[in-house]
């Protein structure tokens, strides 16, 4: 078991992670914040809870996944005023290179699925949890997180075909069936 000085150190390397699965979860920046740091708080307050043979991660992604749930079950997440500059689009730069246009329209793109879908392939695609790990953080089966993975990942390509514009010697050479 860790001492509480070095389960700090590990529990401030994941946050930048917290972050980044809150905001997958939350509706909007002030809700994930908050949802962080009710998970922080949650964890200083029972660190012993944690047994150092389990990932770090995966038990903080549950308590925030749990928190989440229960702020949705009680409706607190609606109540939430976000102030304009939130919620407004930040003007496009001219700077900004092809790569970073793509990771801007994957995270809209990811951002109309599904809580359940979008949930599997955040924590298994860009959190880098397994399987096993991922179902344990949900408290879902694996098979039933394979299968949403499979139904986002199908949603996120349909998307993504539909928005790439097909140049017409990129577009297949179809031919005409009567």
């Amino acid at each position: 078991m860790a001492s509480r000085e070095e389960f700090d150190w590990m529990l401030a390397a994941e946050i930048p992670h917290l972050r980044r699965y809150a905001r997958t979860l939350a509706a909007h920046p002030a809700e994930a914040d908050d949802l962080v740091q009710d998970c922080l708080e949650r964890a200083m307050r029972k660190w012993r809870l944690w047994r150092g043979t389990a990932r770090l991660r995966s038990w903080l992604f549950r308590m925030l996944h749990r928190l989440y749930l229960n702020r949705r079950r009680d409706g607190r997440h609606h109540d939430a005023t976000v102030p304009l500059e939130v919620v407004a689009e930040p003007t496009a730069s001219g700077n900004a290179g092809p790569a970073q246009l793509e990771v801007r329209d994957t995270m809209r793109a990811l951002q109309t699925l599904p809580v359940a879908q979008r949930e599997a392939i955040v924590l298994l695609a860009i959190d880098d949890l397994s399987y096993e790990e991922a179902a344990w953080v949900l408290e879902i089966p694996v098979g039933t997180l394979r299968s949403r993975l499979s139904r986002g990942r199908e949603q996120l390509r349909a998307l993504g075909e539909s928005a790439a514009p097909v140049s017409e010697a990129e577009a297949p050479n179809l031919r005409r069936v009567k």
